[in-house]
């Protein structure tokens, strides 16, 4: 048995229009959840072929895509390209400049193209770090059932029940964790001590805590307290169907977060410069000055 961490907190996420014609539902990064080191922001969000996020800025973060349905292309003014697909990860690190567009698949089902975006700070040591992207494909995460064969996890990073991601795909130390369980199954996840957790649930109902205290139904964002080993998750008996949740952990940065929109720095004169050098193209974003996207095109027309 393991010291289960209490619940700080559990709350709705509404969904809001947001970039041109998506829709999202943001846990972090509202005045529900502002301030949860190193995390910044998780949109869940649906997107159609007519909208998207065209051509923009980031300075000072990484952001870690995970697509749950549909496709997204990605392109950026260094000559990153490429599409992720339901299961895929994307991770880019913005570092001291990267402008890139994201822009959604057109699905035979008319149906929109629906994933997480999760906003992860930069320590101050590495706001400045060179632009990357890694890719993560569905069939290289590793995964493990549990209880009887009634939870099953996919280990997109971090460790569970003996199985390790392998890979650290963030300069900022993450755990992401895919969980579905079935009815009347019991998951006690480790985690590591003084880190930020979370869980936000995608489907179906699951009870948190101990004790089963905290019961939820879908896009509830679940806050824990850093005190415990981990986390435990309950599913009833009788529930209709199987519950999923994502679980997110991060160490916390010790370090001041100013933030104007896609510029994430630690002091304001710091984000007054990223605003300056997007505008002048310079200091990183030299490479902006031309630069139009391809998928971006299918939005402006040019």
């Amino acid at each position: 048995m393991i010291v289960a961490r209490t619940i700080a907190k559990a709350f709705k996420a509404i969904e809001k229009a947001e970039g041109a014609g998506a829709k999202v539902r943001r846990s972090v990064g509202t005045s529900q959840l502002k301030s949860f080191s190193p995390f910044l922001m998780l949109d869940h969000f649906s997107v159609g072929s007519e909208a998207g996020f065209p051509d923009h800025p980031h300075r000072g973060q990484e952001t870690i895509t995970y697509l749950l349905h549909g496709s997204i292309d990605h392109e950026d003014f260094a000559g990153h390209k490429g599409t992720i697909h339901p299961g895929d990860l994307q991770f880019m690190t913005a570092g001291r400049g990267i402008m890139h567009a994201e822009m959604p698949g057109k699905n035979n089902d008319g149906s929109p193209n629906v994933g997480l975006q999760l906003w992860v700070d930069l320590p101050k040591h590495l706001k400045f770090c060179e632009p990357r992207y890694r890719d993560l494909a569905a069939k290289e995460i590793p995964t493990v059932t549990t209880d009887a064969e009634r939870v099953f996890i996919k280990i997109i990073s971090g460790t569970s029940h003996g199985v390790d991601s392998v890979r650290d795909l963030a300069y900022t130390p993450v755990w992401i964790l895919d969980v579905t369980m079935k009815p009347g199954a019991r998951l006690e996840q480790l985690l590591p001590k003084g880190w930020n957790a979370f869980a936000y649930t995608l489907k179906g109902n699951a009870a948190f805590g101990a004790n089963g205290e905290k019961r939820v139904g879908e896009f509830y964002n679940v806050v824990f307290e850093k005190e415990g080993d981990g986390i435990v998750v309950t599913t009833d008996d009788n529930a209709e169907g199987d519950a999923q949740f994502i679980i997110i952990a991060g160490q916390p940065l010790d370090q001041p977060v100013i933030q104007y929109g896609p510029f994430v720095l630690n002091t304001e004169e710091q984000v007054y410069q990223a605003m300056l050098d997007y505008q002048t193209h310079s200091n990183g974003f030299e490479r902006a000055k031309h630069w139009k996207s391809e998928i971006g095109k299918r939005m402006t027309g040019r």
